[in-house]
Parts: C-alpha cells; structure tokens; sequence
C-alpha cells in the first residue's frame, strides 16, 4: 500500500494543547484526491529544526513515503523552521511550488507574501521523496494543494515513486503525453 508522510508542525499541537485540525485537512484533502489505495504516516512534531529534518529523513528513508506533506512553520516568526529543515534534507529544491502557492493565496489574503512555503526532492538510500511544505490553515491548505497538485503525481513518477491515480472529478494529474 502507497504510504504518504502528512507532518504536522507545532509547538501547541504536538503538546496537546489544541486538536491538530491541519493535518486532518490534508489527510481529507489527498483522500477526495486520490482514487490510489494509501495510508497516512501521521505525525505531529514541535517547531524544532532538528525534529523536523529527523523526522522528514525517517519518513523518505526509513517509510518509504514518495510523498510527505506538512503543514506550519512556513511564517517569518521566529520558531517558523520548516522550510529551513526541508532544504537542509533534500538534494534539489523545486521553487515552483511555493511560488505558485503563494500566488494562489495572495487572491485570498495579502499577507500570503509572508509565507515561505516551499518543495524538493530527497533521495534517500532506497526511496526517494517529493516534499511539499503547506501552510498552517485549513483553508490554505485546501487552497494550495488544489494549486499544485496536478503537477505531484508526475514529479513522484520522475523519482521512480510509486503511481497515483486521481479522481478527475476532484483533480486532474498532468502526464505529459508520451
């Protein structure tokens, strides 16, 4: 079975402090997405650089999760890492989507320009990941994976990852005509 990493990064969730709602939006995101068999690793972390690139690197190496989606720590405060850990774990980084997130949420909220969420690719020892740092809102996050989605199914082929299939009535995955 297809296995996803959704990680999701706070202080406040990971102590139990609030219910972690984020995560679950990603989780029922990729499920109205996906028509492929799949199981979330779940995880929720603190706002600590070295947790976050731990925890990144054991779902890629250890998992074999093609895919890992997380969510927080993408802000300009100061305990806001997740990119910063992201980049530290992968070997190429894919600019493109946060470029074309924060297009998307800058139609919705003017302070999109503060985020910093980005992609790339860590190629493990026996399993490579397509890493793609979301924001912490429900709503954002809906926003932007409908964004950048299309294009994840492919990007996941080009690593030798495993084949998603989509529901087309929710979201159409681009392949290039061969």
């Amino acid at each position: 079975m297809v296995k996803i990493g959704v990680v999701t990064i706070s202080d406040r969730a990971s102590q139990g402090v609030y219910e972690d709602i984020s995560g679950k939006a990603i989780i029922e995101t990729l499920n109205s997405y996906l028509t492929t068999e799949w199981k979330p690793i779940y995880k929720i972390i603190p706002d600590e650089q070295e947790i976050i690139e731990k925890t990144l690197i054991e779902l890629c190496d250890v998992e074999k999760c093609n895919l890992i989606v997380t969510t927080g720590g993408t802000g300009p405060a100061k305990r806001d890492v997740t990119p910063e850990a992201t980049e530290k774990v992968c070997n190429k980084m894919l600019p493109g989507f946060g470029e074309l997130m924060r297009s998307v949420s800058l139609q919705y909220v003017p302070t999109a320009i503060l985020s910093r969420q980005t992609a790339g690719i860590r190629e493990g020892k026996d399993s490579s990941s397509l890493i793609i740092n979301l924001p912490g809102k429900p709503k954002a996050i809906r926003q932007c994976l409908d964004a950048v989605f299309p294009a994840v199914p492919y990007c996941i082929d080009l690593i030798d990852g495993y084949y998603l299939e989509t529901d087309e009535n929710i979201i159409k995955a681009f392949r290039p005509k061969k």
